[in-house]
């Protein structure tokens, strides 16, 4: 049994670090992608600053299809992207690329919706203003959109824990390898469990975070 527990204190801190540097690193690039994307949908929607229905429909259609593919296909077609961006196509720094690419178009559409779910009246009384639109992204949109916003990010760093775990399959390291490597295939169901209470442990954490921030930031206004 001590050598069990010795085992896993060996293995899990590393593979820690590895998920949260992974996850950390991806939501910042995804985030650099979507959220000009998402400003994009918003403005070129019907609803938006300047519809433009053909654009629209073009970035909407490549947002969806990037959101439907599967993740681990998804991983293993970036691969030689990986390689020639990173040097390498296994390991948590080469899972970064597939993990931003991935995540990105699912940020652009939480940004869009949350910038949809603010009062048209405020959008209103800045045209009438003579506000230009960036003016209006800038000063009203996003911040009147910043709770919504931050509940975003917490359901986008969310999404990537998982995502993260599941690359551990092809070898990206991270807790999701610890699980499978020795876990599954070495059959020590106690380093699997140890991988898996710690994931649960971040996903709780980044929750209440951002609910917690998202709170507040609503309780300011």
């Amino acid at each position: 049994m001590n050598e069990e527990i010795n085992r896993i204190l060996i293995l899990l801190p590393k593979a820690t670090f590895e998920t949260i540097y992974m996850v950390f690193v991806s939501t910042l690039l995804s985030c650099i992608m979507g959220l000009p994307l998402g400003i994009i949908l918003f403005c070129a929607s019907p609803a938006g600053l300047k519809p433009r229905r053909v654009l629209y429909n073009v970035l909407s259609r490549v947002a969806n299809l990037l959101r439907s593919f599967p993740f681990i296909i998804l991983m293993i077609v970036l691969m030689p992207l990986s390689r020639l961006i990173v040097g390498k196509s296994v390991g948590s720094t080469a899972v970064i690329i597939p993990l931003a690419i991935a995540a990105a178009p699912f940020v652009a559409r939480l940004v869009e919706q949350a910038i949809q779910e603010v009062d048209y009246g405020v959008l209103t009384a800045a045209r009438a203003m003579g506000s230009t639109d960036f003016q209006i992204i800038r000063k009203v949109l996003l911040p009147e959109a910043l709770p919504a916003l931050v509940s975003s990010l917490a359901l986008t760093i969310i999404t990537l824990i998982g995502y993260s775990a599941m690359a551990g399959a092809i070898a990206g390291g991270g807790l999701g390898d610890m699980a499978i490597r020795f876990g599954y295939y070495g059959f020590r169901w106690e380093v699997t469990a140890a991988a898996v209470i710690v994931v649960l442990i971040l996903v709780e954490l980044v929750q209440a975070a951002g609910t917690l921030i998202s709170r507040h930031l609503l309780s300011q206004r």
